[in-house]
């Protein structure tokens, strides 16, 4: 009982305060079901006991199972379900003491944390956002196991609980109360104890859970209340819509969460831990582990961050107030950051301005801002065709036309205004960082910061290393990604860097399966069965075609320019035959009035029916091949921007794809996706494909060997 701290008072109340040893925060380590097991032995043998306090000695309160040991389990069977019976066993020896128990949360108790808060008689929380509460597994491609699921449903009711569970929601104090996921909040965390003390003396026989009562109705209803059954059918239908069935941790919860209501209690909870165990093995909790918590964990930590003091900048200057550069410096206003928005003419600074205020009134109408904060907001953003003074930007963001011979002039004309400790930045897509970098006094303090559309929703920037950019720009672009909160991707110089490249990768398959007979319909349907957000048709129309064309032709003017052929997008060919003569039909997108689709007046649309025309062959393409093309064409692009040097770490391939690119979400991202399906599975299958449709899903053995090193390495 190394982990648990027992005391016992006058009153006979025993406080049990967790501090797992050698460890930041307590967990469901190896230690925890043992020494659980004794503190249940010695608490049902304790002589005078009047009650039970939970408390903590870590900052926060139980940060439930340890992931590390899920990561791990390649299998799962009976070991595992006794394992974690064993540890439900000891909350539900909590729950059958004989006196009143209750949870003392200082701070997150979350997971695991807050089942055992949910199998104790009362719960007191510290009014402090960051004690907070909830059951995020669902996030991490598996349920609530050690009886959150059973406990959540019997105590909320169906209706109240679904939301959270499917959700994973992470509810603070004022809201906890409100829902009933707490009962008390107090003010410090000094108040605690003794709030929890108190409230066993005043209820001396409140020891019995409401489920183990006689007579127990569930809140709102059981399984067979209309209300119920309806909530049942439409949260099935919800799911399918949003998962798609790719993520089978929010049906399994759903399952738990209605069958529970038709069993006995400790029934249910069995039939919980099945389903957990279900789960623990599966590449999609795999992935989402593996991504979502330790990969996500390790950006903002910093782990891929150089070192140096943190960074922060206080002005910022962004050049362009189109579509690009009117979102970034809302995003500046938002934080805090001053924002000069420079445009050429002062109309377009002010409409750039008036981006942020309609976003502004959109958020007051939904409840999240009110008239003061968006007067603050707006305050932070200066329109002006003028530069500032000269030394008094911390950061700049060219936002300008793709154009090269455009940029050198912005940056040129713009460098006097940065400050001594500043840094320049360029919004670009796919132009070299190194080449634009010769432009300004000195290219150590040049990098580049590329942002995505809309850029108050896509909340990941991909920087991108020149050749001569320091480590200390570098260190201070990485701090102001997180300075306005946002994701950093770190990738070295190239022609479409990471993000570009694979994104151009998915358009193209589209337009290769129009090109081989797939029809337009099953092609977008194929894209929606594999997890993407929208289908690569649906994508060209909202990027443009014309901006893609005019991207390949910058491209091909810089090659001229500098001698050689860089053969930057070589392998999209479907797109050119496709788009150039849609093009010159006046097919140019969407806003364009038209491109693959049609649209009418209220912006509805149909596929056009001339896509017929494109198509060259007459196969009959599976959906099974068209989803694996669509999928195994940006993971084998994604795997050579890894092994050129392009991207940096697995961690950053991952999550800027999925943020990014809309890689989908269930797989973890294309390199976890690979591992996820098995490297030796996915290199035999873009073998098949490579020879039914082409050597763009040819990779070199040396990919794949590279890659088995370093998945040896983790392991």
């Amino acid at each position: 009982m190394e982990d648990f701290i027992y005391e016992k008072d006058a009153d006979g109340i025993v406080t049990v305060t967790m501090d797992m040893q050698g460890q930041g925060a307590n967990t469901m380590n190896a230690r925890f079901e043992p020494g659980m097991r004794d503190l249940c032995d010695k608490l049902e043998a304790e002589e005078g006991l009047t009650g039970v306090v939970f408390a903590s000695a870590k900052s926060t309160f139980f940060a439930g199972g340890d992931l590390k040991d899920i990561l791990a389990t390649m299998e799962a069977g009976q070991r595992e379900f006794e394992l974690i019976e064993n540890s439900k066993a000891t909350y539900r020896r909590l729950e059958k003491l004989p006196v009143p128990v209750v949870a003392a949360i200082n701070g997150a108790a979350l997971g695991g944390g807050y089942e055992l808060c949910l199998s104790c008689n009362h719960r007191v929380v510290v009014d402090d956002p960051k004690a907070i509460v909830g059951l995020p597994e669902v996030t991490l491609g598996l349920l609530p196991g050690a009886g959150g699921v059973v406990r959540m449903t019997a105590k909320l009711g169906l209706e109240t609980a679904l939301p959270l569970l499917l959700e994973g929601r992470q509810v603070k104090p004022q809201e906890a109360l409100k829902i009933g996921m707490v009962d008390e909040i107090v003010a410090t965390r000094d108040d605690l104890i003794p709030a929890a003390k108190a409230w066993i003396k005043a209820n001396p026989d409140s020891h019995t859970q409401p489920w183990d009562q006689k007579g127990f109705r569930y809140p709102g209803g059981d399984a067979l209340h209309p209300r119920i059954r309806q909530t049942m059918i439409g949260a099935s239908a919800m799911l399918y819509q949003k998962t798609r069935g790719l993520l089978p941790a929010p049906e399994k919860i759903l399952d738990v969460a209605v069958t529970s209501m038709k069993m006995n209690f400790d029934a249910a909870l069995r039939m919980e831990t099945r389903r957990f165990i279900g789960l623990m093995a599966s590449k999609e909790s795999k992935a989402a582990i593996s991504t979502f918590f330790f990969g996500m964990n390790a950006i903002k930590s910093g782990k891929v961050r150089p070192e140096g003091d943190r960074w922060k900048a206080t002005s910022a200057a962004v050049l362009g107030a189109g579509m690009m550069g009117s979102g970034i410096a809302y995003a500046h206003a938002k934080r805090g950051l001053k924002t000069r928005l420079k445009d050429t003419e002062m109309a377009n600074a002010e409409k750039g301005k008036g981006y942020s205020e309609k976003l502004c009134d959109k958020a007051i109408g939904r409840g999240r801002m009110d008239e003061a904060a968006k007067t603050a907001l707006l305050s932070q953003i200066e329109p002006a065709t003028e530069n500032a003074a000269p030394g008094s930007v911390d950061i700049i963001i060219e936002a300008v036309f793709e154009d090269i011979d455009l940029k050198d002039k912005v940056i040129a004309d713009t460098w006097p205004m940065l400050s001594e400790d500043g840094i320049y930045g360029s919004n670009t897509s796919t132009l070299p960082i190194s080449i634009l970098a010769e432009s300004c006094p000195d290219p150590s303090r040049f990098i580049g910061l590329h942002f995505f559309s809309p850029v108050d929703k896509m909340k990941v920037v991909e920087i991108i290393m020149g050749e001569k950019t320091s480590q200390d720009t570098l260190r201070k672009a990485y701090d102001y990604v997180q300075q306005i909160g946002y994701m950093p991707i770190v990738v070295n110089d190239s022609r479409g860097f990471f993000t570009s490249r694979v994104f151009g990768t998915s358009m193209d398959e589209g337009c290769q399966l129009l090109v081989d007979g797939m029809k337009p319909s099953a092609i977008e349907r194929a894209a929606w069965l594999a997890g993407m957000p929208v289908g690569p048709l649906q994508v060209f129309d909202e990027v443009s075609l014309i901006l893609s064309q005019k991207v390949r032709k910058t491209h091909e003017a810089l090659d001229k320019r500098l001698g050689v052929e860089s053969n930057f997008g070589h392998h999209n060919t479907a797109t050119t035959a496709v788009t150039d003569p849609m093009i010159e039909m006046g097919r140019g997108g969407r806003q364009y009035g038209g491109g693959f689709y049609d649209y009418d007046s209220e912006g509805n649309r149909t596929l056009w029916d001339g896509l017929g025309q494109f198509a060259k062959g007459n196969a009959d393409i599976s959906v099974e091949d068209a989803i694996d093309r669509i999928l195994y064409r940006q993971a084998i692009e994604t795997l050579r921007c890894l092994d050129e040097g392009v991207l940096m770490t697995e961690v950053e391939a991952n999550l800027g794809g999925i943020m990014a690119i809309g890689f989908p979400h269930h797989t973890g991202g294309a390199i976890q996706f690979i591992k996820g399906e098995g490297i030796d599975k996915f290199k035999a299958r873009a073998k098949e494909l490579a020879d039914k449709y082409g050597d763009r899903f040819a990779v070199p053995d040396a990919m794949y060997d590279r890659l088995r090193e370093t998945e040896a390495k983790a392991a």
